[in-house]
């Protein structure tokens, strides 16, 4: 097996932390938004939004 570098989390609180339970198991994500950003989580998910409609509607969705 390869040893990767992990990187220090520790030096900062993440900005969001979701929990989803699979099974047995506990998934736990932590993310951490670009610092001295000033797009809201709104305008990225703006983004998010217009690149899905332009790809097209007819994309089949999985849930």
């Amino acid at each position: 097996m390869t040893n990767t570098p992990k990187h220090d989390c520790t030096a900062r609180r993440p900005d969001c932390v979701t929990e989803i339970r699979v099974g047995n198991s506990v998934l736990v994500v932590s993310g951490y938004f670009k610092e001295n950003t000033t797009a809201t989580a709104a305008d990225k998910m703006m983004k998010v939004l217009e690149a899905e409609a332009r790809a097209g509607q007819n994309t089949p969705h999985t849930a």
